[in-house]
């Protein structure tokens, strides 16, 4: 009975979604978040390690690009492992888009002669 009377008030008042959590986590800093990538900084040789050692897949090389699925990504922290210098936490793990195309990322890679 107490969720009714909480959903009709809502339906009422036009409520869509409530405020949750009250306040912010203090765990959250801590937590793992997907990457950002440092694009000027990764040749194709460190694009081609990333795709080898990503357990879900959530990179790939496509020409001179890395492809990078934001929704596919477990940020399990090993791309940081073998390339920490062009690789840092982005400290967002809520990600909502309304379309699955905007979870794909394409980040140029640096040009060989310029390394």
């Amino acid at each position: 009975m107490p969720m009714t009377l909480w959903f009709l008030r809502g339906l009422r008042r036009g409520v869509v979604t409530t405020r949750f959590p009250a306040r912010p986590d203090g765990s959250a800093p801590d937590l793992p978040t997907p990457p950002v990538f440092a694009a000027a900084a990764i040749g194709r040789a460190v694009a081609d390690r990333l795709v080898e050692i990503c357990p879900s897949r959530a990179l790939r090389r496509e020409g001179g690009e890395l492809v990078y699925d934001v929704g596919a990504c477990t940020a399990c922290g090993r791309c940081r492992e073998i390339a920490g210098q062009v690789i840092r936490p982005s400290g967002v793990f809520e990600l909502a888009v309304t379309d699955r195309a905007h979870l794909i990322k394409r980040i140029p890679l640096a040009a060989e002669g310029s390394r």
